[in-house]
């Protein structure tokens, strides 16, 4: 206890690293303020209601921050922009030019974050307009004029783009990444509500899955923990240092990440996943009977309750942890620089035979991070089968991000600290 005391006053006396938490804090307060901002036109108390019968929407609005059982100007979160930049990211394998563009640095990342901005605005204004007919459907808005459709898609759409903004804001000048911290921050800002609501309907009968709920919860945590601390460290040697008159050749390693994505799949694979349920609410009303028939269908397919449900999100998280590692871990990049600095792996050519044995490891090792991911989110689902407690759903799901964000939010800061501690070392 008194060694965690020590190290956040460690923390909180490095001015720079102090100005960062006080400015992601702030981020955080504007972002529940606006969270609680109602869009006009729209019977919050139905809307509640309708969210308290369904699992889809209770996971849906867990994402959102919990703003959309309000339906606040932030009621659609990132997802708009998340998918853009899925879209963005698939597009660069397709489009030579956006790849080149990738690969200019620091400008072109900066190009390719605008186009992204950019295509986030029709995304959002889609799914806007969706929300509003899904409402609609569902009798929550009453007064359905074209004014209230303008006002609900004109004012979820800057609630998104604002809130995408907030998120940059704390990548560039706050700690962590932007959205994992703003989903981190809602997840966070419901937990009370969330006991709360435990507390007053608490069942004694319900001790047992209770119980369940804690004991996954902890393993959950533990097994996070365990594979983020994870590595595969592969030894480098410079032959140029030994060539200087080293009388041995330096070495040092590569410290390859067991789940080099951190909890970006989990993020990127709930925005999908949530896509098809979401279409066919809007369709199942239609007065065609056959897409209305196949818009029922789908919702029974994609039923957070069902096998299919945890079968297509387990192979999503596995997809995107694959895709994810392959942009964030360049290995053709990374085996250019150690030619260039005189490295090379023991046994292991330089060039295209360094790239290929990268690959061979970061293939298997990603393999296990991949299928660990994807086991601990669908872990939830299968509990929520035993136990029939559709908490355990919500929460389970919420819990891994939390962990994952707070993981790599920690590394983080002890990185900057380190960096601190060195310039400090390198002034006397």
């Amino acid at each position: 206890m008194n060694q965690f005391l020590a190290s956040i006053s460690k923390i909180l006396k490095v001015k720079e690293i102090r100005g960062k938490l006080l400015f992601t804090a702030f981020i955080f307060l504007i972002f529940r303020i606006f969270a609680h901002v109602p869009v006009p036109g729209v019977e919050i108390g139905a809307l509640q209601r309708l969210f308290s019968q369904s699992q889809f929407l209770s996971l849906l609005d867990i994402f959102s921050g919990g703003t959309l059982a309000n339906f606040s100007v932030m009621s659609l979160g990132l997802n708009p922009y998340i998918n853009a930049s899925i879209i963005m990211q698939l597009l660069q394998m397709v489009f030579p030019k956006l790849e080149e563009l990738a690969k200019e640095g620091e400008s072109g990342r900066q190009k390719i974050n605008q186009y992204t901005r950019y295509l986030t605005v029709p995304i959002t204004a889609v799914q806007a307009f969706g929300m509003y007919v899904l409402l609609k459907n569902s009798q929550i808005i009453f007064n359905a004029s074209p004014l209230t459709l303008l006002s609900i898609v004109v004012s979820m759409t800057a609630g998104t783009l604002f809130l995408m903004w907030l998120g940059e804001q704390i990548s560039q000048r706050g700690i962590g990444n932007g959205i994992s911290m703003i989903i981190f921050a809602g997840i966070v800002g419901r937990l009370p509500i969330v006991l709360a609501q435990q507390v007053s309907v608490f069942d004694p009968s319900q001790l047992k899955n209770i119980l369940i709920f804690l004991g996954v919860g902890l393993l959950v945590i533990v097994a996070v923990v365990i594979v983020t601390e994870a590595r595969r460290p592969i030894q480098v040697l410079y032959s140029r240092r030994a060539a200087q008159g080293a009388p041995n050749q330096a070495s040092s390693y590569i410290p390859l990440r067991v789940n080099q994505a951190g909890v970006i799949p989990i993020i990127f694979a709930v925005s999908l996943i949530l896509l098809p349920t979401t279409f066919a609410r809007f369709l199942e009303t239609s007065p065609n009977v056959l897409i209305a028939n196949i818009a029922q269908n789908v919702q029974r397919f994609f039923a957070p309750e069902r096998i299919y449900y945890s079968l297509f999100y387990f192979v999503l998280v596995v997809i995107f942890t694959y895709f994810y590692t392959s942009v964030a871990f360049n290995t053709k990049q990374l085996s250019e620089m150690l030619m260039k600095q005189g490295g090379f792996l023991p046994g292991i050519r330089p060039g295209s035979a360094t790239k290929k044995f990268l690959d061979y490891v970061s293939l298997r090792i990603t393999l296990f991070g991949a299928i660990f991911l994807g086991l601990i989110a669908v872990l939830p689902s299968i509990g929520q089968q035993i136990t029939g407690n559709t908490s355990l759903l919500v929460g389970g799901t919420g819990l891994l991000i939390v962990v994952s964000v707070i993981l790599e939010t920690t590394k983080q800061i002890e990185a900057q600290l380190v960096m601190r501690d060195y310039e400090t070392f390198l002034r006397k």
